[in-house]
């Protein structure tokens, strides 16, 4: 009998078990977990976890005996050492090894680390996993003052989460502006004054010289900052060693096709281990979403039953800070111009990046309509008139050029 060997029980892998018996798949699927929980959510990690909102039956992405029902081996507390694509198997951490005829790669990614002098120290906090926000949930007390370091969407939410818990937030960052690197200016300049105007300090321009005993921060130049806990943000990079030492193409993530096949052809890579193509924009690149993972699982799983594939998506993105929902939908690629449409003052507007007459993403804040309306847009491809488009009484299906 046919097996797929699924590394890595995220969103992604759990996914791609279950969407393999849903598009008929009657082979074996073992589904491994180095983590001792069941696929489970990880946005909520940083939002209604650590504020008590969310419990543990809300993270889960299926029941306990969806797996069991539908005779996927889940193996939890199990790392994948190696893989030996020549004889296809994987060698498993208790020394056992598997034999595959399709093996989905679900590794996800890990939180970049500072080579900065007390990086290392055991008390410093990082958010991947739900351990890890097991150990910021326990550190939230009101009155307690944790300092981020880092100005992503990981360091503004934990950050938020943190003044609704009661604590005092400050966070660091080495960029001018917060959301340098992932949003567009007005996007980082909104968030920088929700997020002062909710007593958030938010120091810009700053290096970070070295930790010490996991609660201080020496700043370049000598300022020392004491917190009660250290909160490090910086980004994630791609879990791509056990593909590269297995001989697969990697570059920033594992490399992969349309149908998230590697260049092995019974070897997929899926979320946010994976470097793939992105067909509405004629580019490659890495993404860390749920609905990439939900994507890509879809692309292996479809090949794998030699199913048609599902179209190209527009990549979409979300984030909730307080009670601001951020929506964004497609990439900034070829960018010439911003358009902003609504009033940020009031906490209701989206920014349009747009390539000639072409929209390229959206970011919108509360702003549903122009977040679906833009999604649509980028995907046909249909060119737009940036007047139109800028004037928020001009509904959404009217803005085509």
């Amino acid at each position: 009998m046919a097996r797929v060997v699924i590394i890595g029980a995220g969103h992604a892998g759990g996914t791609a078990a279950a969407l393999l018996r849903q598009y008929g798949f009657e082979g074996e699927i073992v589904l491994i977990g180095e983590e001792p929980l069941a696929p489970y959510q990880r946005p909520p990690l940083s939002k209604a976890w650590l504020k008590g909102e969310a419990d543990g039956e809300a993270l889960i992405l299926k029941e306990p005996t969806f797996y069991p029902d539908h005779s996927i081996d889940l193996r939890l507390n199990t790392t994948a050492t190696a893989v030996d694509r020549d004889d296809r198997f994987v060698t498993l951490s208790d020394g056992s090894r598997i034999d595959y005829d399709w093996l989905i790669l679900a590794t996800g990614s890990e939180t970049r680390k500072l080579p900065i002098p007390g990086a290392d120290h055991p008390a410093m906090l990082e958010l991947r996993t739900a351990a890890d926000a097991d150990r910021i949930k326990a550190a939230l007390t009101p009155g307690k003052r944790l300092i981020v370091v880092g100005a992503g969407y990981i360091g503004l939410e934990v950050a938020a989460s943190a003044r609704a818990l009661g604590c005092e937030a400050t966070v660091l960052e080495r960029e001018s502006r917060v959301l340098a690197r992932v949003a567009s200016p007005p996007l980082s300049a909104f968030f920088e004054r929700l997020h002062r105007e909710r007593g958030v300090e938010i120091r810009l321009n700053v290096n970070v010289e070295r930790f010490e005993d996991g609660t201080r921060v020496v700043l370049a130049g000598g300022e020392t900052l004491e917190g009660d806990a250290i909160l490090i943000g910086v980004g994630a990079k791609a879990r791509d060693e056990l593909a590269a030492a297995s001989g697969l193409g990697c570059s920033n993530g594992v490399i992969v096709d349309g149908q998230a096949r590697t260049s092995d052809r019974n070897v997929f890579a899926i979320g946010d281990c994976s470097f793939r193509p992105l067909p509405l924009y004629d580019a490659e690149t890495r993404l860390e979403s749920v609905p990439n993972a939900l994507e890509q699982a879809k692309q292996a799983a479809s090949a794998i039953t030699q199913r048609t594939p599902p179209p190209a998506e527009v990549p979409w993105f979300w984030s909730d800070q307080y009670e601001i929902k951020l929506q964004i939908a497609g990439l900034p690629y070829a960018v010439d111009r911003l358009v902003v449409r609504g009033r940020p003052e009031e906490n209701r507007f989206a920014v349009f990046h747009m390539s000639d007459d072409l929209i390229q993403a959206v970011e919108a804040v509360n702003a549903p309509q122009e977040f679906m309306g833009g999604r649509l847009l980028i995907g046909r491809r249909a060119p737009v008139d940036p007047g139109k488009l800028a004037d928020a009484g001009v509904s959404m299906k009217d803005v085509t050029a």
